[in-house]
């Protein structure tokens, strides 16, 4: 009998865990909270709300690469203008890895970060995925994340940015969204250096704060405006002391300077000391501005858009008449070899230090936009005229794809020069831009090149260049360059 009952105990307890643990995996996708509130509810409506915030935002700025945005989270109907103006920022057509959200707790006061990995966010627009794998692999990494459902349920800082990433983003996304409950800046810090591997061209953090909080309209612009240029230092220490000095000055109905200021310094303590990284101003706004909004009780919206920065392009730049000298260069030497079988003399004297320095080119020979021949080399051994002097020759008479030009067409042919800078291995296609680099592809005796401008002029994706490249010019087949090695390098174009 007392056998009996001990095998009724194991085994309800046996269904009690196998229940527990069914429940434990199941997904629990998160609801909207504050839809119909901060936002639309119905599809449609929000669709129709968004294009016309995108219309009236700030357009999309020269800058490249932006890896992070800062943007505001309050009702559309106040702050949509200035959050579509930081998310045009964004590359609609990039494919992120992950898009990190970080946005700071209005609901519950914590210890650390949560990371929701139990399921999905849900929206009007859909549903917008959640990368639960790398969400759980940081929650057991880093002590200073956890789970806690309760930090997501009500919040709507972190909500209210996924439409308008949803709307922007033409490539599928997947989210890593975190809440912070922490007012400590050491814990900021350590969220910061469990994310900075991440912080990198392969994902997009989005950054969710207001600014100052109901001071009138005035004092808003000025408070805000020392605020963002406190972010733009990226110096945390500086905006820690800017908030302080604001908020000691006893300025009437001044609440805070940045509510989500947790999350922006986690994000500053990521960006500090990198000299790569560079801060952009993009739009002011705050309530007052809005036909529904009081000016002397106003909430402040800044958007602000964090790039790398374009490395500077290796080796040199030429000038208006350098280009021109190289050209003439190209053009008489065409002439004459073509007509008589003579380089014609070049006068040194007349040419900058620029021009004389050794480098690589490539002369190309159009005629009615069609190509007519193309030649070039890599290596650095001769003056960069005599490159192009050779390499005129070359692409007039040897490029084995087209019989020698003949004198009568040479008033129809248009000639580009390619002046290059150093190759460089590469050890990924992620670090390959289309239009920006050429690629050279070497496997064993064969190799291939194509310029950087084919990519611009033919519209092909990373793979069919790669592709043709290995294919066309280096005979590896399609799929060559996948076991081959890799090498850009990049151009100055003219013509």
């Amino acid at each position: 009998m007392n056998i009996s009952k001990h095998i009724l105990f194991l085994t309800s307890c046996l269904l009690f865990l196998t229940a527990h643990c069914q429940s434990q995996s199941e997904q629990v996708d998160r609801q909207p909270a504050v839809a119909g509130q901060f936002y639309p509810a119905n599809r449609g409506e929000l669709n129709a709300t968004l294009k016309q915030l995108f219309g009236k935002a700030v357009p999309p700025k020269d800058i490249k690469d932006v890896i992070a945005i800062i943007s505001p989270h309050a009702g559309y109907i106040f702050s949509g203008e200035a959050a579509a103006s930081a998310f045009n920022q964004i590359d609609e057509a990039k494919e992120y890895e992950n898009v990190f959200i970080i946005a700071s707790s209005h609901q519950i006061a914590f210890e650390g970060a949560s990371i929701y990995s139990q399921g999905n966010f849900i929206t009007p627009l859909g549903t917008v995925k959640v990368n639960t794998g790398l969400a759980n692999q940081l929650i057991k990494k880093h002590s200073v994340f956890s789970n806690r459902m309760d930090a997501h349920a009500k919040e709507h800082s972190l909500e209210v940015q996924l439409p308008f990433l949803q709307y922007r983003l033409k490539k599928n996304f997947r989210i890593v969204p975190i809440v912070l409950g922490t007012q400590s800046p050491e814990t900021c810090k350590r969220v910061a250096e469990a994310l900075q591997p991440y912080f990198n061209k392969k994902n997009l953090f989005i950054i969710s704060t207001d600014f100052s909080h109901y001071p009138s309209y005035d004092d808003a612009k000025n408070i805000d405006k020392a605020t963002a240029d406190a972010i733009l230092s990226s110096s945390p220490n500086n905006l820690i002391s800017s908030m302080a000095d604001y908020e000691h000055k006893g300025i009437s109905n001044l609440a805070t300077c940045l509510c989500g200021w947790t999350s922006v310094l986690t994000l500053l303590y990521m960006t500090e000391d990198n000299a790569g990284i560079a801060f952009t101003h993009i739009q002011y706004k705050n309530s007052g501005d809005t036909e529904f909004g009081e000016k002397n009780r106003v909430v402040g919206y800044n958007a602000i858009a964090v790039s790398l920065k374009e490395k500077k392009q290796a080796g040199f730049q030429l000038s208006d008449k350098d280009r021109k000298d190289l050209l003439t260069i190209a053009r008489n030497t065409v002439e004459q070899y073509v007509k008589n079988r003579k380089k014609p003399e070049i006068e040194e004297k007349t040419l900058s230090s620029v021009v004389k320095t050794k480098c690589g080119a490539f002369v190309t020979l159009k005629k009615h936009g069609d190509l007519r021949g193309c030649i070039g080399r890599f290596d650095a051994s001769e003056p960069l005229y005599k490159v192009v002097q050779e390499m005129a020759i070359a692409s007039s008479t040897q490029d084995y794809r087209f019989s020698p030009v003949e004198p009568n067409e040479i008033p129809e042919l248009e000639i580009e020069i390619s002046a290059l800078t150093p190759m460089r291995r590469i050890n990924s296609i992620d670090e390959i831009e289309l239009g920006k680099h050429g690629i050279y592809i070497r496997k064993g005796n064969r190799s291939g090149t194509f310029l950087p401008q084919v990519a611009a002029e033919t519209g092909w994706t990373k793979e069919e260049f790669l592709g043709h490249c290995a294919q066309d010019k280096a005979g590896i087949g399609w799929n060559g360059w996948k076991d081959a090695e890799l090498y850009v390098y990049e151009a100055l174009v003219f013509h």
